[in-house]
């Protein structure tokens, strides 16, 4: 027998290589990860960039405006998360009170229906949980000092963005000598793959971004019309974790479910809070997000589930979100390259899948959203 018929060669072969590369990504997870979300955001930025200099702005100032731009959008968001918290603080005298009382209540709701006694307070909680913040000190100590490189790492991003963005043709010219081999056809494919991968990534951000301001507004209407204090501060939180598919919303959900449970009156108010968000949650999978990012980022449930959980093991919460345009991204290059349309076909939707065709509601937000998308760029 042959050695390349032999399957456990193979496997063995295979098998190897997604443990180095595995092993890889998690080493050097504080150089990958803002280069990826550079990269991504240089995308996103390029045409602003290609249209300053249009104009004849040179590119290294229309670079650096590029980068202004993304500072000052993230500067407003910061700005309107500092004043809601601030906002917050003030009520953190109601919000302790209120605990206080929900706990008594709980005390007797146990001493009644369960024949348990024991004084339930909030210093004996607030006493416990330092306890074990004393037991696991260790652990912490280790995540914070992982979220701190982590939060290092992110100021290198704005670094990043400005090198790529200056350096735009440089990189795209090595893709094209690197894997085009000196030959036309295969120079043709790899500067459409380029192309097709730039499309992909602007339609992916600038779709998401108008999903949540679609969530944030309806989410903080929903939470206005109950009642919900700080509506507009949990709307807003909600939707920008809608970034992380099915896990994202679940978690935008239980902050306010909490609040309303621990400072109102009555146990209705959470549960019309968790059926409005459940309500707002099947327009954006069935409506916005088919509509608005297109079926050309969408994959399969299977394949998108399976990449947040690698993603998540790999990098934690920023592999929940990068690993699903990077698995987008792939299944462009695998539909691209001849040897692999199986694992694209694998990734994307079946022939038969209906979920992408859209009502007459839908075609005209879809038709709305292409004329708020950038542009390809030379």
């Amino acid at each position: 027998m042959a050695p390349e018929a032999r399957w456990y060669v193979k496997y063995t072969y295979i098998l190897a290589a997604m443990i180095l590369t595995v092993y890889a990504m998690i080493m050097a997870k504080s150089i990958l990860l803002p280069l990826l979300f550079a990269l991504f955001f240089s995308i996103l930025l390029s045409p602003f960039c290609g249209w300053l200099e249009r104009y004849k702005v040179p590119r290294f100032l229309s670079s650096f405006a590029g980068i202004l731009l993304g500072l000052f959008i993230l500067f407003v968001i910061g700005f309107f998360f500092y004043s809601q918290m601030v906002a917050f603080n003030q009520d953190a005298d109601m919000f302790a009170e209120r605990l206080e009382e929900l706990l008594g209540s709980m005390e007797g709701f146990f001493a009644t229906w369960f024949a348990v006694e024991g004084e339930i307070n909030l210093d004996r909680v607030v006493s416990a949980i330092f306890e074990w913040v004393q037991e696991n000190t260790t652990s912490l100590t280790r995540g914070i000092t992982g979220a701190a490189s982590t939060i290092t790492s992110i100021f290198l991003v704005p670094v990043y963005m400005y090198l790529m963005l200056l350096f735009r043709d440089v990189l795209k010219n090595f893709a094209l000598k690197a894997f085009g081999k000196g030959k036309e056809e295969n120079t043709i494919k790899v500067h459409s793959i380029i192309l097709k991968v730039k499309t992909l990534v602007q339609k992916y951000i600038t779709g998401l971004l108008m999903v949540i301001a679609i969530l944030a507004v309806l989410n903080s209407v929903m939470l206005m019309i109950i009642g919900v204090d700080h509506a507009i501060f949990f709307g807003v939180f909600a939707a920008m974790l809608n970034v992380i598919p099915f896990v994202g919303p679940i978690m935008g959900s239980i902050l306010p479910i909490l609040y309303s449970l621990i400072t109102m009156d009555s146990l209705f108010y959470p549960f019309i809070i968790l059926l409005g968000f459940y309500i707002i949650q099947l327009f954006e999978s069935n409506l916005f997000t088919p509509t608005i990012v297109g079926s050309q980022v969408s994959m399969n449930a299977l394949a998108t589930l399976l990449l947040i959980f690698i993603g998540a093991q790999i990098w934690g919460l920023a592999g929940m979100i990068l690993f699903i345009p990077l698995g987008a991204i792939i299944k462009v290059i695998c539909d691209e390259v001849d040897s692999l349309n199986h694992f694209g076909y694998l990734l994307g939707r079946p022939a038969d899948d209906k979920s992408g065709e859209a009502s007459l509601f839908a075609k005209k937000v879809r038709a709305l959203s292409k004329k708020v998308r950038p542009k390809k760029s030379e």
